[in-house]
């Protein structure tokens, strides 16, 4: 069954608590990037844990080793379980995130391509070798693009049986249906947490996963 994942962008404590509450019976994990943490603190990974979700943080670390290591040693004391970085700054960077998350019992899952129109300026050239990177260094996964399912096909073949969870179901257009075929999760946020009723919005989403 396909995994779904809360990107819970909100820019204020308490609502991002609240939605967080109402939507948990039907997440299986939530992902939580700068526009929470640089207003929330790192903080919220505790105030969030007892909904007894996987909390991934979302900082898209792309950084000299030195420096990586230190975002991570961070986050997970924090109490995030899984870091998501980017691959680009060479193997050294990125296996000092996968070094940390291991350390921690936790997991690293590396950006193969991004989901907004932009990114095919640069990412599919480059996609490919970063999946490669990724699996060499021991990631536990990639990030790929919902918006453009040819493409998690194509990165499901160098990935194997490791994790691809995928972002751009909703407010960027990408279709369950099909990214779900060859992802493990989906990753939803606006079309969730800007909804009138986002436990319904959650609801609905997990209705249709396999």
């Amino acid at each position: 069954m396909t995994e779904l994942i809360l990107a819970l962008d909100v820019t204020d404590r308490d609502r991002a608590l609240g939605i967080a509450h109402v939507c948990a019976p039907f997440l299986d994990a939530i992902k939580i990037g700068y526009p929470l943490v640089l207003f929330a603190g790192l903080e919220i990974a505790q105030e969030l844990s007892s909904l007894g979700l996987p909390l991934i943080a979302d900082f898209k670390i792309a950084d000299i080793p030195y420096t990586n290591r230190l975002i991570c040693e961070e986050v997970f004391g924090a109490g995030f379980h899984a870091v998501i970085a980017h691959g680009f700054p060479g193997s050294d960077s990125l296996r000092a995130c996968v070094d940390s998350a291991h350390a921690h019992d936790g997991a690293c899952y590396v950006v193969a391509e991004m989901s907004h129109p932009g990114a095919v300026e640069f990412f599919p050239e480059v996609a490919d070798r970063i999946t490669f990177l990724a699996m060499e260094v021991g990631a536990d996964g990639i990030i790929a693009p919902a918006t453009r399912p040819e493409r998690i096909r194509e990165l499901r073949k160098i990935v194997g049986n490791r994790k691809i969870y995928s972002p751009g179901i909703g407010a960027q257009g990408g279709d369950w249906e099909k990214a779900s075929s060859f992802a493990d999760g989906i990753i939803v946020g606006r079309t969730i947490y800007e909804s009138s009723d986002p436990a319904e919005a959650a609801r609905q989403f997990s209705c249709i996963r396999r």
